[in-house]
């Protein structure tokens, strides 16, 4: 059976809801971001891609009618480059990228571009039609996050919470104060302060730039989501967000973000054909399905059976990329998989709650993340996870090369 690499990769910066990136289509915000990966490895041939796959979670607007290939083609491709929009949420780029894996264990092609693109701030008002001429019934939903047009059996079988809600849940369940959710959110903010402040990230994005009609372009080049400067007395001043005397506020949770992410990924026989230098092998993947009322527990189950089907147990991981989705949510995690809170390799450059959560965009940011840690530390393995909505949870397991 083939073996999968992560060869390289590239993201824009991180953009805020309705910041800087909210300027840019959906559909061009992937396009550059699959010519610049391209830029960065002159000596692969467009036309040898056989696939493009990029995760989108709301595809209602820009990114409708599988925005993986209309990207491709902006991005200058040959229209012989075929492309494919995966929709797993929040694990969207993730997903991506485990297709693009199994199908070069399948020996279904060598070279793939995967990732994901997410433009919340774009997210259109979305409304559907009377069921009847004249009907007076239509409902109208923003987009840009949260349940729409939902099935009325599903909210009596599972209900319908948000996904703060969810968060909620977890801290009710697993008992989580509010003083760990900040004291975590706090730790976040300092690693990826420290990240940016070396030029961690710069290894990860590129500077965008967005033309405007009567100036110079705007030249987009750091994540702007981050808080650098909160403290402890800023994030407990923060009311809970969700509920009523909770605990899980807007600044120990992750934002509405705007972004896109590509992975080049190869097969062995393509990394040799090529002339490549991958970063780290695709080891094991798993996605396991939970209560959709506790959806940030995912990570958990998924993580095990990633494990176990590489023959590896938490010990042997070096790094651990676990999405921050919302403090609460990794804390409840790292507990029930036996984990410190302050374990040191847990997101070692910080995570969604500093830089964002663009919800297509994440799974394979953290996936070049980790494996570029790999890289840098000379460290062997990583353990790369995500909580998803309405109850799932993926987990994939790396190998430095």
């Amino acid at each position: 059976m083939k073996q999968t690499y992560i060869v390289d990769g590239v993201r824009t910066p991180i953009g805020k809801f309705k910041g800087t990136l909210a300027a840019v289509r959906t559909d061009d915000l992937a396009a550059m971001t699959i010519a610049k990966l391209m830029e960065k490895n002159p000596d692969v041939d467009p036309s040898a891609i056989d696939d493009v796959i990029l995760g989108c979670a709301n595809q209602a607007g820009e990114d409708n009618r599988n925005v993986a290939r209309m990207a491709a083609l902006l991005a200058g491709l040959p229209w012989s480059v075929p492309g494919e929009t995966v929709n797993r949420l929040c694990a969207s780029g993730m997903s991506a990228a485990i297709h693009a894996h199994r199908a070069i264990m399948a020996g279904d092609g060598d070279l793939f571009i995967a990732g994901g693109v997410e433009n919340m701030s774009r997210g259109p008002y979305v409304m559907s039609k009377p069921q009847t001429a004249y009907g007076t019934d239509s409902k109208m939903y923003d987009s840009s996050f949260g349940w729409r047009f939902v099935n009325p059996k599903m909210k009596e079988l599972y209900g319908t919470h948000a996904m703060g809600e969810t968060a909620e849940n977890l801290v009710e369940q697993f008992g989580i104060s509010r003083e760990d959710q900040d004291a975590f959110a706090l730790w976040s903010q300092q690693k990826a302060a420290r990240a940016q402040e070396r030029g961690r990230f710069d290894l990860e994005k590129f500077a965008v730039e967005i033309p405007q009609r009567k100036k110079d372009p705007i030249v987009f080049v750091e994540d702007e989501f981050m808080k650098p400067n909160t403290t402890l007395e800023a994030l407990g001043g923060l009311r809970a967000a969700f509920k009523k005397d909770g605990s899980v506020t807007a600044g120990n949770s992750s934002g509405l973000n705007d972004g896109a992410v590509a992975l080049l990924m190869a097969s062995g026989e393509a990394v040799e054909q090529h002339g490549l230098k991958p970063l780290a092998r695709v080891v094991s993947s798993a996605v396991a399905g939970v209560e959709p009322r506790i959806m940030g527990i995912g990570p958990v189950e998924a993580s095990k059976k990633a494990l176990a089907k590489a023959g590896l147990t938490l010990d042997d991981m070096d790094i651990i990329e676990l999405n921050e989705a919302f403090a609460a949510q990794v804390l409840a995690c790292t507990r029930e998989l036996g984990l410190a809170d302050n374990d040191e390799r847990i997101n070692p450059n910080g995570g969604a709650i500093a830089l964002g959560h663009p919800l297509g965009v994440t799974g394979g940011r953290i996936l070049h993340s980790a494996a570029l840690e790999l890289q840098e530390t000379g460290k062997k393995y990583a353990l790369v996870s995500m909580c998803i909505g309405v109850g799932q949870g993926y987990a994939t397991i790396l190998e430095r090369a």
